[in-house]
Parts: C-alpha cells; sequence; structure tokens
C-alpha cells in the first residue's frame, strides 16, 4: 500500500475553521464484507478493528452534553459490530437523527435477515453505497454479484416504506466515479439513477448522493500504481471553487474512530490527521466533552480539494447545484 500523506503538501489548501458542531461521525471499525476498489478506508472481511464499549459510552455521552443533531455511523459495515443496535436505540432514545451508511448487501447476510426491520422500526436514514445504475460497473468496482444483492436489499426496504412519499423513511444511494475522475452532475444523474431503477425493477429511494473518489487509502494507492496519481491532484486543483468552502461538512461534523480519537473529516481520520487541538498532540472524544469547537483550525493538505472541486463533494453528496 502506497503512502499519500507525503505527497499531500504540493499546492496548499486554504485554511479552514470549524463553525457549529450538528453531526458526529462515528466508525465503528474497518470490518466488511465486502473489498471495494475506491474504498477509502480500506475495509475489507479480514480488518479487525472494533469499537470498545467504553468509546461507545463516551459516544452516547458527548451526543447528549454537546445537543448532537445527527449521528452518522460508518465503517467498514457499522452492521457487523456487536454493538450496533445498542447503539442505535439509545441514540435514537435520546431524539438524535441515525445515519446508517450501509453497503446494502449486509442486509442479505446471515444473522441479519431482521436487520432492515430494525432499521425501519428506529426510523434510521439509510445512506446506501450503489456505484452505478448498472450491473457490469458496479460488479467491476465491488465485486461479483454484488448489482444483484444490491437490489434485492433495496427492494426490501422500499417494501417497509423506504424511498416511499411520506413514509418519513429517507433511503438515500451514493454514486462514486469509477476511476480518476469527478462525479457528474447530481441531479442529472439523479434523475437517470430513479428512472433505471424504477422502469427495471420497481426500486424507489429519495435522493443521489454524488462523491468524488479521495486520492488516499486503497485507491490513492491504486493510482500511485498506475502512475495517475499526480494527474488526479492536477484535476482535483484545478477544478477547486473558492465558494464551496463555506459549505464542506469538516466545518460541522466530527469524526470519531474505533480507538476513540478524533478528525475533522473521516478522510483525515484515515490519513491520521488528528483534530488540531492545544494541550493535545491526539485528541480523544473524551476530551472533548463539553467543549466548544467553533472557531478551532482545521487540518488541511491536498486532498482537501476533492471535496472543492467542481459541484463539491461531501458525506452529503454535492455542495452546488
Amino acid at each position: 500500500m502506497h503512502a499519500t500523506l507525503p505527497l499531500m503538501r504540493h499546492y496548499g489548501f486554504p485554511a479552514l475553521r470549524r463553525s457549529r458542531l450538528e453531526t458526529l461521525q462515528v466508525n465503528l471499525g474497518y470490518k466488511c464484507n465486502q473489498s471495494c476498489l475506491h474504498c477509502h478506508v480500506n475495509a475489507g472481511p479480514t480488518r479487525t478493528e472494533m469499537m470498545s464499549r467504553d468509546t461507545l459510552a463516551d459516544v452516547l455521552v458527548f451526543v447528549q452534553v454537546s445537543k448532537i443533531k445527527s449521528l452518522d455511523i460508518t465503517g467498514g459495515a457499522p452492521e457487523l459490530h456487536p454493538h450496533f443496535r445498542e447503539l442505535v436505540s439509545r441514540a435514537r432514545a435520546l431524539g438524535v437523527q441515525v445515519l446508517d451508511r450501509c453497503n446494502l448487501t449486509i442486509l442479505l447476510e446471515p444473522g441479519h435477515e431482521d436487520l432492515a426491520d430494525f432499521l425501519a422500526r428506529n426510523r434510521v436514514q439509510v445512506t446506501a453505497s450503489l456505484p452505478c445504475y448498472t450491473e457490469e460497473l458496479v460488479d467491476r468496482q465491488r465485486g461479483k454479484g454484488v448489482y444483484e444483492r444490491s437490489i434485492q436489499a433495496l427492494r426490501k426496504l422500499n417494501a417497509l416504506g423506504y424511498g416511499a412519499a411520506g413514509s418519513g423513511l429517507e433511503l438515500n444511494l451514493v454514486y462514486n466515479p469509477q476511476g480518476p475522475s469527478l462525479p457528474p452532475a447530481q441531479e442529472p444523474l439523479q434523475a437517470d439513477y430513479k428512472r433505471v431503477l424504477g422502469e427495471r425493477f420497481g426500486v424507489v429511494f429519495n435522493r443521489l448522493l454524488t462523491l468524488a473518489n479521495m486520492p488516499i487509502q486503497r485507491f490513492g494507492s491504486t493510482l500511485i500504481s498506475k502512475g495517475q496519481f499526480n494527474e488526479y491532484m492536477r484535476l482535483l486543483h484545478g477544478a477547486h471553487r473558492e465558494e464551496n468552502l463555506e459549505a464542506v461538512m469538516c466545518r460541522t461534523l466530527l469524526s470519531v474512530d474505533w480507538q476513540g480519537y478524533v478528525y475533522d473529516c473521516d478522510f483525515n481520520q484515515m490519513l491520521g490527521l488528528p483534530l488540531r487541538l492545544k494541550g493535545h498532540a491526539r485528541p480523544q472524544l473524551s476530551d472533548l466533552i463539553a467543549r466548544d469547537l467553533a472557531g478551532n483550525p482545521i487540518a488541511v493538505r491536498d486532498h482537501c480539494y476533492g471535496c472543492t472541486a467542481g459541484q463539491g463533494s461531501s458525506c452529503g453528496g454535492a455542495l452546488a447545484a
């Protein structure tokens, strides 16, 4: 695996500061039932990292004390964590919106057959990976048979009301480019997804979120191996739009890794760039309870151009129309 962090100081991304914290994004661990080529987490079936119960307790205390609006749960496949359901139930009891970043196929894995019902009962927002609406491209990026199983999982969610108007059960899909290019315009692509998935399979969903591939971990290493890394970085830098700086997710989101260490975003987590906090070289979530982070400087490097290039990219999709 090629390291990309040493290559991230060429262009000098603009300085940023945090605003009011709204979302806590929690990575429960890197174990996953898939191994995707674009995965910035380098997750897979052989990974063993899992968040401890003590750290899960810190998460719930932080959510309550800091009056977090949204708990964004990710992995790996976060549902593989043995205490995933407990975390969801307790967060919902606090009145917090919970978002599950789901790879869809986990809903069909042995032992998880009732997972979709659990998510629906707790009114969890599902944000599901489907990097294209065609079988060939999905299977190329995520593995043979993933597309078919993803459609089965989407139908399962639809049968519970996910994606239906007025149900209150939000189902969003996530698109990633196949290679070193920027995502196309989000709204026209969303219309294509809805048309194709609706006509072929009767699948419905709420929104499509287009995400740029980050030049880190598995994807970044592949770019280096193919001699495409510098070209991709030039593309991201050349497409930078200053107006996107106001909407980047790191201004209102805090990322927590499986050990409880905190970062400005999930991408910084994967690069080992911790939150900048005076007196703490590598702060943990327990260090931040009851602490106001507004105005705190954000740790930036050149990979941040992946969030500001073109229409922009974040965990919530494009930043601009």
